[in-house]
């Protein structure tokens, strides 16, 4: 790890509680059913928790039994970056920030019309800015 990294850690860390630094900085995940977010049924848009970069809509969220806030869509092509992910003996497709890069969870496509996906995203890595 380079010094800069190193600096960037330390920030993030100073930003971040240990579970959101383990989540969006390490991509750790929350255990199923305990995040803030997996019942919420408040209307709004669900941010990034490192950077504010506007990510999912209410209106997309739906209750897939996963243990995790699972959305049908993405807010918009800035949203969120995909990337192929075979850690843990699968492959997966990680969902990360494509502002800053933070872990968010995982797209799978067994979610509902209109787009067959499932974004399964952990609580930790999301800020809720309701409407008003």
């Amino acid at each position: 790890m380079t010094d800069k990294e190193r600096n960037k850690d330390e920030q993030w860390q100073q930003k971040l509680t240990p579970e959101q630094f383990n989540i969006c900085r390490l991509k750790a995940t929350e255990p199923p059913f305990t995040g803030k977010y997996v019942d919420c049924k408040k209307e709004g848009i669900y941010q990034c928790i490192c950077c504010g970069n506007p990510l999912f809509d209410s209106t997309t969220k739906y209750d897939s039994g996963s243990g995790w806030p699972s959305f049908w869509d993405v807010l918009s092509e800035h949203s969120v970056a995909e990337h192929t992910d075979v850690s843990h003996g699968m492959r997966r497709v990680e969902v990360t920030c494509k502002s800053c890069g933070a872990h968010l969870g995982h797209v799978f496509e067994d979610g509902p019309q209109p787009t067959g996906l499932r974004y399964c995203i952990n609580s930790a890595a999301l800020d809720l800015k309701e409407r008003s």
